[in-house]
């Protein structure tokens, strides 16, 4: 939609003989989507024409000209007054035609020494910068809850899995925990992806730099850069950090991923292990009796979403020649969408993990079928002197037996495993116990209970830290 008030020649006509053709024009323009950065855009100018009167290249009585004139527009914006124009094809300039509409001719000036090459360049990463600050908190928030949990469920027993068959006894908290752990590892990733967004490309402008007495420094220092970038052509057309930002979000995906595999199944009537709120679910259209997983399994879905940015991302950037291409105008609607993504799985599960209802009785008893405790018997074994490969036999043996008869090896008598080993004797039954099991991993990164509330204290500290 475009505002009669506002400049429609193209800034860069002067060259051309006939106008864009209609369609090109909306083909080409980017303005529908990139005009969320019009905060960070106008940020960038403050800074430019701030550091353009600093070197003289603007009077003093021109830079106060065009901030006021730039806080006006950024006003208008967010109070719903601006019309923004497809003719004007992207964020930057309908914002400096609504500025030279307001000011005049001293709004043509801003533009002195940069690119829009260099401009939109800077916006994404000072816009990506804030972002990843918003997600730093949303991890920081899910781990809280993480810990709360795990907490809280420090001392309940479940089954362990290998390739989802029963494996040995854990507690639920020291399974919580193991999330805990990737998203420490994810939270890490992006710190790191931070310092390389956080790098100034603004002064490369189109792609030698300018001949202008630009301060990259002073406008580094004045959007907190924590440097100019080195190379002008590498400036204009790095979207590494876009990249790196959106491999960084797939690898978080794939753990809120996972997690969600865990709850949906949890949560079913075949496991038992847990109850969702209602707040998080819903129900069937048909089928009165369902409780539908909708967060978790919508979260697992958008994981393949964000997967796929990425490599659109790659594909984008793989072939191009410096510097800068119109086909970086496609990097932002998928960084823009891997953002919200992000955001809104991020928020759910920090709501969603905190509140989830443990039936600890259903774990306990899933535990005790399978065989769960088998390794702590070839353990014992082994203890008594028998070497692990024939305990491990032994062991194997007594499964069997258990799998015929329809016990569990704690359910067996005292004779009926002698049967299978003369080295067992009546202590045998303190292993076999399922809290006999855990708290026998008593050591770092191990599932019995102390060690996991030391790993909750542990992690609260690491949070508090951060």
């Amino acid at each position: 939609m475009s505002n009669e008030n506002q400049t429609t020649e193209k800034p860069w006509g002067g060259r051309f003989s006939e106008p864009t053709d209609a369609f090109v024009e909306r083909f080409t323009a980017s303005v529908d989507f990139d005009q969320r950065l019009y905060y960070h855009d106008i940020q960038g100018s403050i800074a430019h024409a701030t550091m353009l009167a600093k070197v003289g290249v603007l009077t003093e009585q021109e830079r106060d000209t065009i901030l006021q004139g730039l806080k006006e527009v950024q006003d208008d914006i967010e109070q719903g007054r601006f019309e923004w124009s497809v003719t004007l094809e992207d964020v930057h300039m309908n914002i400096e035609a609504r500025l030279t509409d307001k000011i005049g001719i001293t709004g043509k000036k801003l533009h002195t020494g940069r690119s829009r090459n260099d401009q939109v360049a800077t916006d994404i990463r000072l816009y990506l910068r804030d972002e990843i600050d918003i997600i730093a908190s949303e991890i920081t928030r899910l781990q809280q809850g993480m810990l709360a949990l795990a907490e809280r469920e420090a001392d309940t027993i479940m089954p362990g899995f290998t390739h989802l068959q029963t494996a040995q006894p854990v507690t639920f908290g020291h399974h919580i925990m193991a999330w805990f752990e990737m998203l420490s590892r994810d939270y890490e990733r992006l710190m790191d992806c931070r310092k390389r967004v956080n790098v100034m490309p603004l002064g490369a402008a189109a792609l030698a730099g300018t001949t202008y007495p630009i301060d990259r420094n002073l406008t580094a220092e004045l959007l907190g850069f924590d440097r100019p970038s080195n190379n002008s052509l590498d400036s204009v057309s790095d979207r590494d950090f876009a990249i790196e930002f959106c491999a960084f979000a797939s690898l978080v995906m794939s753990h809120l991923s996972r997690s969600s595999e865990e709850l949906i199944l949890w949560a079913s009537a075949q496991f038992n292990f847990i109850d969702l709120p209602d707040r998080f679910c819903t129900g069937s259209s048909i089928m009165p009796q369902k409780k539908n997983p909708d967060v978790p399994e919508l979260v697992r879905g958008k994981s393949g979403r964000v997967t796929g940015h990425l490599i659109s991302l790659l594909m984008l950037m793989k072939s191009q020649p410096l510097a800068y291409n119109k086909d970086n105008q496609e990097d932002k609607e998928p960084l823009f969408d891997v953002i919200d993504t992000l955001k809104g799985c991020l928020k759910a599960y920090g709501d969603m993990v905190p509140a989830i209802q443990v039936k600890a009785a259903s774990m306990e008893e899933a535990a005790r079928r399978g065989f769960s405790t088998a390794t702590d018997l070839a353990d014992y074994l082994v203890v008594k002197g028998v070497p692990f490969r024939d305990a491990h036999e032994v062991v194997g043996k007594a499964v069997a037996y258990g799998v015929e008869s329809g016990k569990d090896l704690s359910e067996m008598s005292l004779a009926e495993l002698a049967n299978f080993s003369d080295v067992i004797t009546d202590d045998v039954f303190d292993v076999l116990t399922l809290e006999g099991s855990v708290s026998a991993r008593d050591h770092i990164g191990g599932t019995a209970p102390a060690q996991v509330r030391k790993a909750v204290a542990a992690a609260k500290e690491m949070l508090a830290a951060r």
